[in-house]
């Protein structure tokens, strides 16, 4: 077999490819149909005959697996203006020392021998003759003395910290586990804990300056700065899809409308919680009791099931829906070709579960081959006769997000031509016959009524061919196909020549029920002061209706609709004119953005307004992102408590995201479950993805992936306020040890003619950081918490703190500043000022090194012990690391004070520490200066709690009583496990080892079993798991339960 495969070169799009096969002087097509990529695994087929395209390095699947693009917190950006500040503080220190160094040097000083200069560089230092040079010596020499106040290890605490609590925290937090599906949370990413706790500021009006998406960057560096350090709030926009996110994607079929009647007779739970808020009663029908119900099909009307279609007025009708259910889609079968053991593998929910019904109502599809589709069809020819009919499927023009149908040619047993196509109503509408007016008018309004009802609908319409307008036709096509330039584009236009003049069957409604607790954590939420904007691709009632069953919207709210369903477009849509189209489209949607954007201002200057509601659908929002209304768009957005966007393409989802991003200059958080959501999360600050129904393109895509919606409830009230505290703790303690231990040289500085003489030895400098004050900020940034995670979500306006603007804020630094000059003063001028007239056991009095080691003795204690005053929650942990901490420095000075060779500068320290400790100067001081140091603190914060208390610190008097919550280990278990479910939990946390064979299209070994048994969790052993079963003679013994 000889042939030659011409095809496009190597690169990473996964789901396009352009080649052709030339075999025997035949041209054939080849699409990703065709195609197996590296690491798939092939199923229902017994062999291949394959050809290796790309290898290695060139193969797709490869060329996309690129390092994960590092993205960097709010507070991140924010820290490294305040390292900035420091470094701005830093040179003003030294500047001043540089200054008061060459001032200070005169020939007065005839004792230091300035007269006896030998051109060195050391003794041009304190030359008096050329002061300017001084100066700059000084310089240099006052960097490198002062070079601690800038904290270089923050950067590797806060990474340690944020990997902590990312693999430790998050990741094992039962909250967060969906027992069902045993998917545990998964922090993808450590960089942005707290950015789940962060935004950027509004003014305090209600309505945001933004006269230009581009104004922003005019800013001065100075200001922006400024605007960056002073506003740090929360995330304060979700954006989240609708279908798999806010909904389940178990899709049911329920109702249908045929030749414009409508069948099913269900209660939906959007029409239950229409209902609840209206005041509405709904009289549901009784099932009746043989009423078939299977996973994807939850329809219920007699008039359809078991072939009772055929005494319907329009049987023929229901004959070609029931077909084009069978046959149009891509649905692969699996199993025995029985209806009741059959499954069927879907791109698709949707597509499962319409032949599911196509199933239920008596045309089975039960074979495929790529040429042919066999259905076993019942009750056509006469009630309760079965026949097997084989259908040639001739082409097929296949879904996309821009053609949003799928339409597929079939030739009958008997010869007969048709092409079946499904889609979405606006597509399908646009591509019908002149006629059937009525049949069109009352299928859309049942249309409208499933969209109100919450239902996804689909049109169903056919078309009939003659074999010479098919054959003509199909020479475009099989030269389009066979294109290796511009392929998808060509075969979309030759889809639009034959996709035309079509007759319209019906259309179906598919039930997507919403996730659980869905309502009460967008609730949750909003009390936090989050706004969730819902972009969907779904039917404007059907939004809307699926926002008032989510609480998004509610009757009390005041609601601005946008939409291009009005009679003036209409009419202007019919007369087909796309320019005319365009132009009123722009006009229409300029006119309203202005209407609603001066009745909402009327609105919020109003004392008891209503809480605002913006709809707008996928074709004014087209306008809308204009630059020219953008910006409208944006303040009207803003100010509205809920946004639904529906009818919106994958694009337009991350240009609405980028706009809040960009243009308000908001943190915003995207959530999604499946690939069309993919722009959208990599669009905004934190991406979300769900590990559903639609595989794990969004998860991969993603920073954190959840498999519910209700869990962002504890990712932010819980471990995002957490995080985002914490890290702010630790970047302020970090600030204020480092700035107190350099200002006490700094004082001394003012004592030696500013000379840089050093007030502490040089190990004493170095391990400062490294070692006496490094492990109680990891553990505060750790186990800090101000109330526990009940009360975080019991109280959601917590949330509210970082956007009132209290953690990270100017003022927070200067009072941080305040004290920690303060405590320098204290710390340098009580030692240095009662060890004057001090003399140690043997009468001598105590020199340089003796106060020095003192003051670094007070300094170690002081600041180890302001970090037990700023903790909220002690632990053990607290108490071993601040501990040890002090421990640490005595033992290190201990030995290192005891050591003296003759190749270093020990000499300077050697004893001091044994003779500071014979003394009762020692104890006295070590007791008082840190009391003192810390006395303006304790009073500070005890006058702040009383007086101006934080809204976590209400919280905590109100519960004080209340014992406080501990997780087990580090975990604080939000919801209880049944023992079966807590094995799974710890099954799916277990190590798993990587395959060598990673990529390529062979199943790898699982260790679950070896793992569970070394940890005390019977896991069954899998039939291939042969190499550990002798390490597993017996099985494990199971805990006994309690």
């Amino acid at each position: 077999m000889a042939g030659e495969i011409q095809c496009e070169h190597p690169n990473n799009s996964l789901y396009t490819f352009t080649g052709n096969l030339i075999m025997q002087k035949q041209t054939l097509p080849l699409n990703p149909n065709q195609i197996l990529l590296r690491g798939c695994s092939l199923r229902n087929t017994e062999y291949i005959t394959g050809v290796v395209i790309f290898a290695g390095h060139e193969t797709k699947v490869m060329m996309n697996s690129m390092n994960i693009p590092s993205k960097r917190s709010t507070l991140e950006r924010k820290l490294d203006k305040l390292i900035l500040a420091l470094f701005g503080t830093l040179s003003v220190m030294c500047l001043i020392g540089s200054i008061g160094s060459a001032v200070f040097i005169d020939k007065k000083q005839y004792y230091l021998g300035l007269q006896k200069m030998t051109g060195s560089v050391e003794d041009d230092q304190f030359n008096p003759d050329n002061r300017f040079l001084v100066f700059v010596l000084n310089m240099f020499t006052l960097i490198t003395l002062y070079s601690p106040i800038i904290p270089i290890s923050l950067y590797v605490s806060i990474e340690t910290i944020k990997f902590f609590q990312s693999t430790q925290f998050i990741n094992k937090d039962l909250s967060m586990y969906h027992a069902e599906t045993n998917t545990p949370a998964l922090a993808r990413t450590s960089n942005l804990n707290e950015e789940l706790g962060q935004s950027l500021p509004t003014n305090d009006n209600n309505f945001p300056i933004i006269n230009g998406l581009g104004s922003a960057s005019k800013l001065s560096n100075c200001n922006l700065f400024l605007i960056m350090l002073t506003f740090v709030n929360e995330v304060e926009y979700i954006f989240s899809d609708k279908t798999g996110t806010l909904t389940r994607n178990l899709m049911e079929f329920f109702k249908c409308s045929i030749g414009g009647e409508m069948y099913g007779t269900g209660i939906t739970e959007i029409e239950r919680g229409v209902a609840m808020q209206t005041g509405i009663k709904i009289q549901e029908v009784e099932k009746a009791a043989n009423t078939a119900h299977e996973k994807g099909f939850n329809f219920d009307d007699p008039r359809l099931l078991r072939g009772t279609w055929r005494n319907e007025p329009n049987p023929d009708i229901c004959k070609e829906f029931f077909r084009c259910l069978a046959i149009c889609h891509t649905v692969l079968p699996e199993g025995d070709e029985s209806p009741e053991k059959i499954t069927y593998q879907a791109a698709s929910p949707d597509e499962a579960a319409l032949v599911t019904a196509a199933k239920n109502f008596g045309f089975f599809f039960y074979r495929r081959t790529p040429t042919m589709i066999y259905v076993r069809e019942s009750h056509v020819e006469k009630m309760g006769k079965m026949q097997d009919v084989s259908y040639e499927i001739l082409n097929v023009l296949e879904f996309n997000s821009t053609r949003k149908r799928q339409s597929v040619v079939c030739r009958y047993p008997d010869g007969r031509l048709v092409l079946y196509s499904k889609g979405a109503d606006t597509v399908i509408y646009e591509r019908l016959a002149d006629g059937n007016g009525d049949l069109k008018k009352v299928t859309r309004e049942h249309l409208e009524q499933f969209g109100s009802s919450g239902l996804r609908t689909l049109c169903l319409a056919y078309r009939d061919l003659s074999p010479d307008m098919y054959e003509r036709w199909n020479e475009k096509f099989i030269q389009a196909k066979s294109s290796l330039r511009d392929r998808e584009q060509k075969l979309d236009e030759v889809a639009e020549l034959i996709e035309k003049d079509l007759i319209l069957i019906g259309c179906t409604a598919i039930e997507d029920k919403l996730q659980e607790g869905v309502p009460a954590c967008i609730e949750t939420l909003s009390r936090a002061g989050i706004k969730i904007w819902v972009l969907t691709g779904d039917k404007l009632e059907t939004a809307i209706n699926i926002a008032y069953a989510c609480n998004l919207i509610n009757n009390g709210m005041k609601q601005f609709i946008i939409s291009s369903e009005t009679d003036a477009i209409r009419e202007v849509e019919e007369k087909g004119d796309p320019v005319e189209i365009a132009r009123v489209l722009r006009e229409e949607v300029k006119r309203d953005l202005k209407t609603c954007f001066e009745e909402a201002q009327q609105y919020m200057h109003s004392v008891s307004g209503p809480k605002l509601a913006l709809v707008i659908d996928g074709k004014c929002l087209m306008y809308a992102l204009d630059p020219s209304l953008r910006v409208m768009l944006l303040n009207l957005s803003l100010n509205c408590s809920s946004v639904v966007c529906c009818r919106v393409s994958p694009l337009q989802k991350a240009q609405v995201t980028s706009l809040v991003k960009k243009g308000a200059r908001k943190i915003t958080l995207s959530i999604g479950d499946g690939a069309n959501d993919v722009s959208m999360i990599q669009a905004a600050h934190i991406g979300i993805g769900i590990s559903g129904q639609e595989g794990m393109q969004a998860v991969m895509a993603s920073d954190f992936a959840i498999a519910q919606f209700r869990y962002l409830t504890d990712l932010l009230l819980v471990h995002g306020r957490w995080s985002y505290i914490r890290i702010c703790k630790v970047v302020m303690y970090f600030f204020y040890k480092n700035l107190t231990f350099t200002m006490t040289q700094f004082w001394f500085t003012f004592y030696t003619g500013f000379s840089g003489q050093r007030f502490y030895d040089d190990w004493f400098q170095s391990l400062f950081n490294v070692i006496f004050t490094s492990m109680p900020v990891i553990a505060m940034g750790l186990f800090e918490k101000d109330v526990s995670a009940t009360l975080s979500k019991k109280y959601p306006e917590l949330y509210q703190e970082g956007i009132k603007n209290v953690f990270f804020t100017w003022r927070v630094v200067a009072v941080w500043a305040f004290f920690s000059v303060y405590q320098s003063l204290v710390l340098y001028y009580f030692v240095a000022s009662s060890s004057f007239g001090g003399q140690n056991s043997s009468g001598k009095i105590f020199g340089i090194w003796d106060v020095s080691t003192m003051a670094f003795t007070c300094v170690v204690v002081t600041v180890n012990l302001r970090l037990l005053m700023m903790c909220n929650s002690i632990t053990r942990y607290h108490y071993i690391t601040v501990g040890g901490s002090i421990l640490a420095w005595f033992i290190f000075v201990f030995i290192y004070a005891g050591i003296m060779t003759p190749y270093d500068r020990q000499e300077n320290v050697y004893f001091v520490i044994y003779v500071l400790m014979s003394t009762f100067y020692f104890y006295f001081t070590l007791i008082l200066v840190p009391v003192v140091a810390l006395f303006g603190d304790f009073i500070y914060q005890g006058v702040q709690r009383w007086f101006a208390p934080y809204d976590y610190q209400i919280v905590q008097e109100i519960h004080w009583h209340e014992p406080d919550e501990r997780r087990t280990g580090l975990l604080e278990v939000g919801n209880q496990l049944t023992p079966e479910e807590a094995r799974s939990f710890a099954i799916a946390q277990l190590p798993r080892e990587l395959s060598k064979h990673t990529g390529f299209a062979f199943d790898s070994p699982g260790y679950e079993s070896f793992f569970a048994s070394q940890l005390g969790i019977y896991a069954p052993q899998k039939a291939w798991d042969v190499a550990r079963r002798a390490s597993m003679r017996s099985r494990p013994k199971l805990p006994k339960k309690n």
